[in-house]
C-alpha cells in the first residue's frame, strides 16, 4: 500500500491511500473528511465543492462560524436539528495511524459536547474500506442521537436501493416495505422510480426541485452507478433497534451538482462518556457492457462481502 502527505483540490495536508486497486484522499485541514473514492487513475466517485474549499482557504471572521459541505463523506449526527446538526467542521484534525488503519480525530465540537472520529481501514489489494464511524458524549448530560454517515456522490449517476421481496397476498398481511418522504418531495418526480424490486433516483441536473427519501432496509446496502463503475455501500441493520426520522436507516437526498447516500445508526441515549459507533463497508467495481443490465442485488452478492 501507498501512503503520501498530498494537496488535493489545493487543500493542504490530505493523505492519500492507494493499493493498486483503488485510491482514497482524507483530508487533515477540516473534518473529519474523505474527499475522495475512486478506481485507482479513475475519476472521483464523491463530488467535492470547490466554492466551498475556496471559502475555508481564505475565510473572513464570520465565513469561519458558517457550516459548509466541502463534498466528499462525513460523519454528522441526526435528528437533524439547527444549530446542533450544523456545527462548523473547519478546523484541523488530528490523524494517526493504528495497525494500519488510518484514524482521523478526535475532533470536540465544543458547543455540545461531542467528539468525533473516523478510522479508514483499505483492504491491501482490492476495492474495500472499511469506514469506522465514531461519537462520544464529552459533556455532562445526556444526549440522543444517531451516527448520521453522509456520502455525496458526484452528479450524472443513479441510486438503487433494494426492497423486501413479493410475498403474496394472504400468506403474508403485515407491512414491510417503510419508506419516509420529506415534505418538499414530490413522489412523481421523473428522477424517481418506485419499483417491486427497487427504488431507483438519477441525479440530473435539469431538475432544479430538490429531493428526500429514506427507508428501513433490512439488505443492508445501497448502491450508486456512474458511467460503468459501481459503487456499493454496505451497513448493519438491528432489527430490534429504533433508527431516527420515521424509522429510517438509510436516507437519499438530490438537487443539482450531487446525489447523497446517508446511512444512520439506531437511536442512542448516550451518557457521559458513552461511546455511538456505525461501521460502513465501501467497494467499487468496474461494469462489463453486459453487465449493465444485471440487477443491482446479483452484483451486489457477487463481491462476496457481507
Amino acid at each position: 500500500m501507498n501512503i503520501e502527505m498530498t494537496e488535493y483540490h489545493g487543500v493542504p495536508d490530505c493523505i492519500r491511500l492507494s493499493n493498486g486497486a483503488v485510491e482514497l484522499v482524507a483530508t487533515t485541514a477540516f473534518g473529519p473528511r474523505i474527499l475522495h473514492y475512486g478506481l485507482a487513475g479513475a475519476a472521483n466517485l464523491f463530488a467535492v465543492f470547490e466554492e466551498d474549499i475556496a471559502q475555508w482557504k481564505s475565510p473572513a471572521t464570520e465565513v469561519e462560524q458558517e457550516w459548509r459541505s466541502y463534498g466528499g463523506h462525513r460523519l454528522w449526527h441526526a435528528p437533524e436539528v439547527k444549530p446542533r446538526t450544523y456545527i462548523p467542521d473547519n478546523v484541523a484534525v488530528s490523524h494517526a495511524w493504528d495497525d494500519g488503519r488510518l484514524v482521523l480525530g478526535p475532533v470536540l465540537e465544543e458547543e455540545n459536547g461531542l467528539e468525533k472520529t473516523m478510522t479508514v481501514t483499505l483492504s491491501e489489494n482490492d476495492s474495500h474500506v472499511l469506514i469506522d464511524h465514531e461519537i462520544s458524549n464529552q459533556g455532562p448530560w445526556e444526549i440522543e442521537l444517531s451516527a448520521w454517515c453522509l456520502s455525496v456522490m458526484a452528479p450524472g449517476g443513479e441510486l438503487t436501493v433494494p426492497q423486501e421481496e413479493y410475498r403474496a397476498h394472504p400468506d403474508y398481511l403485515a407491512p414491510a416495505r417503510p419508506v419516509v418522504v420529506w415534505h418538499f418531495t414530490a413522489m412523481d418526480d421523473p428522477r424517481l422510480e418506485w419499483g417491486s424490486r427497487f427504488i431507483r433516483m438519477r441525479q440530473d441536473d435539469s431538475h432544479p426541485e430538490k429531493v428526500k427519501f429514506g427507508t428501513r432496509n433490512t439488505k443492508g446496502w445501497a448502491s450508486y452507478l456512474l458511467g460503468d463503475v459501481l459503487f456499493v455501500k454496505q451497513y448493519p441493520f438491528s432489527e430490534d433497534a429504533a433508527y431516527p426520522d420515521m424509522g429510517c436507516n438509510c436516507e437519499f437526498y438530490t438537487q443539482p451538482g450531487f446525489l447523497e447516500i446517508e446511512t444512520l445508526s439506531p437511536v442512542t441515549k448516550l451518557k457521559p462518556g458513552g461511546t455511538v459507533t456505525h461501521r460502513e463497508r465501501w467497494t467499487l467495481r468496474r461494469l462489463e457492457p453486459d453487465q449493465r443490465d444485471a440487477s443491482a442485488d446479483e452484483i451486489v452478492a457477487s463481491l462476496g462481502v457481507g
